[in-house]
């Protein structure tokens, strides 16, 4: 049996170790001991350890495969977590690694399709944080001869992750002409994918974690709101929107860019449970009417 090392213990890691239990061995690595009584009662055995202390990763357990869903730290320029991790596992390398980075690595594209071997242009800080640790990554798995499998995720959703604080709030979306594509992953097809990399990823591959509809965010946010019986958000100008939203959603919105995922669906074989976002609010849907 496997033993497999996961970093970043968080929705997705559990959510993967819920549905592979039995299959492998697995350890967490949280920093907080009050989170080892929950990660046993999993079946997981925790290893108190913080990517940003160095010194508390000097015994970290021998691992046949790493799962390494920790984000980067929240300023600068570089990933010092992924770092400090790359040496940690320097003395136990183990035979694979698969990383969730991020889709917002390719910056702005226009609202085009883009595949995997589109240059990477980010253009927030965060992004620049997510390609530098793309880049350790790779480079330490061509160093020391350990595949590296890169899953870029886009925005993560599930029953209990959804927009709808900010759908009751009335934060105004953008008028279709003005309108940027997003992209979506439910998380339990995200950690289905992670484990499918693992086994069917190919060394130093970059893979987009992504389901088949990419679909403005507008109606993204017009669909959540159906699904609930809560009013559409308004719809403003983006000029108007430039004045009243917040700069982090502003961010996402300067951002459009529609992935495909034929890569993934090819190589890691994955039948998506939620092919599209409308799967799950149907799901919704049906529950609320039978209630």
């Amino acid at each position: 049996m496997k033993r497999i090392l996961i970093v970043g213990f968080g929705d997705v890691a559990e959510r993967l170790v819920r549905a592979y239990l039995g299959q492998a061995e697995f350890i967490g690595v949280v920093r907080r001991a009050e989170r080892v009584s929950a990660l046993r009662a999993l079946g997981v055995r925790p290893y108190l350890g913080d990517l940003d202390d160095p010194a508390t990763l000097k015994r970290l357990p021998r691992a046949d495969a790493v799962f390494h869903f920790a984000p980067p730290p929240a300023d600068g320029r570089s990933d010092s977590r992924t770092a400090h991790l790359l040496h940690a596992l320097g003395r136990h390398k183990p035979g694979a690694l698969v990383y969730i980075s991020t889709s917002g690595v390719y910056g702005d594209c226009g609202g085009n399709w883009v595949a995997e071997t589109r240059p990477v242009a980010p253009v927030n800080a965060r992004a620049v944080r997510r390609v530098d640790a793309e880049r350790r990554l790779r480079a330490w798995g061509r160093q020391r001869h350990v595949q590296v499998t890169i899953l870029r995720a886009p925005g993560i959703y599930a029953a209990d992750r959804l927009p709808l604080a900010r759908i009751q709030r009335g934060t105004p979306a953008l008028l279709s002409q003005d309108d940027s594509y997003t992209n979506h992953i439910h998380a339990d097809d995200l950690a289905r994918l992670a484990w499918a990399a693992l086994f069917r990823g190919r060394d130093q591959r970059i893979y987009h974690a992504v389901d088949a509809h990419p679909l403005k965010m507008g109606d993204w946010f017009d669909s959540c709101a159906d699904a609930f019986g809560l009013p559409r958000p308004p719809r403003v100008e983006r000029a108007e929107a430039e004045k009243v939203l917040s700069e982090a959603l502003l961010s996402f919105l300067r951002e459009s860019r529609q992935l495909s995922n034929a890569r993934t669906t090819r190589e890691l074989r994955m039948k998506y449970r939620y092919p599209t976002s409308d799967a799950l609010l149907r799901e919704i849907g049906r529950a609320r009417v039978a209630q």
